[in-house]
């Protein structure tokens, strides 16, 4: 006959071996097949045990699902990068002139440094690119100004003056909102300082070449050799940007249009013979509103 502490160790292996998770099930009863607060009770047990055997899977589940989170969130692209991988023939296009325009800058920057194929004519150059400068300009404007003598003359001097102005500002404004660097990596020098010319497009000595070129043309009586070669002098310009590394292609070819735009833009607002005659007056303080 077994002995008493035999019978309670095979009991206590018994209890043992049923309280692991795979046998809980079988010492539970179902789910909802006991109603009342005892039934709740059993109920929440097999529940609870059930969702700790689980537990390892659920856990797997949900670590999953984070680990999938990113991976769609990488493979999901907004839509200006679906944009650009699936670009316009517009795009491609524009793109594919801009590169034209580069290549051929670079390759037409032939005075750029003194290294260059044509390094020994940059001074050269240099010196014809300074005809067209802002500067310039104005200052002769200003002296041949003060030299003439004709209503005449002092009218068109005037309104020159003032084209010439409003050439500047505009460049300036046009070129602090693009803000398009040169073809080669240059500082402005101390000219182009003072006449704000510190970007690349629009090209400002081709905006004033073809403005002073036209309105020359326009009111001065010129004999055919000299119309020729100012429409020349107003090319060539705007290439020797071009040729010292300053401008691109297409910033000499805006440059050349914006002149013709402030030609046609000071032929609609010109100034009469009175009101630049007061100008005058003003600017050399002998302006006397009761005389």
């Amino acid at each position: 006959m077994p002995s008493s502490y035999n019978v309670r160790s095979r009991a206590r292996e018994r209890n043992s071996v049923l309280s692991r998770p795979e046998f809980v099930s079988l010492n539970q009863p179902p789910r909802g097949g006991v109603v009342g607060g005892g039934g709740g009770g059993g109920a929440g047990g097999p529940s609870e045990s059930r969702g700790g055997a689980r537990r390892p899977g659920q856990n797997k589940h949900q670590t999953s699902q984070p680990s999938e989170e990113p991976a769609d969130n990488g493979t999901k692209m907004p839509e200006e990068d679906c944009m650009q991988l699936n670009p316009s023939f517009k795009g491609i296009a524009i793109n594919s002139l801009l590169a034209i325009d580069i290549c051929l800058s670079k390759r037409m920057g032939a005075c750029a440094n003194t290294s260059s194929s044509w390094g020994g004519c940059r001074s050269m150059v240099g010196m014809l690119a300074l005809t067209g400068h802002g500067i310039t300009w104005i200052i002769g404007t200003i002296v041949c100004l003060t030299r003439s003598n004709t209503l005449a003359g002092q009218e068109v001097l005037v309104n020159l003056l003032l084209a010439l102005i409003v050439d500047i500002l505009t460049v300036a404004g046009v070129q602090r909102l693009v803000k398009r660097k040169g073809p080669w990596e240059m500082a402005p020098s101390f000219l182009d300082c003072i006449a704000m010319d510190l970007y690349s497009f629009p090209a400002a000595h081709a905006s004033r070449a073809a403005m002073v070129s036209k309105f020359l043309l326009s009111h001065l009586v010129l004999a055919v050799p000299l119309r020729i070669l100012l429409v020349l002098w107003a090319l060539l310009v705007g290439v020797s940007r071009v040729l010292l590394g300053k401008h691109h292609l297409t910033d000499m070819v805006c440059g050349f249009a914006l002149g013709m735009l402030h030609f046609s833009l000071m032929e609609t607002v010109w100034l009469s013979s009175s009101t630049c005659q007061n100008i005058i007056s003003i600017s050399t303080l002998s302006w006397s509103p009761f005389f």
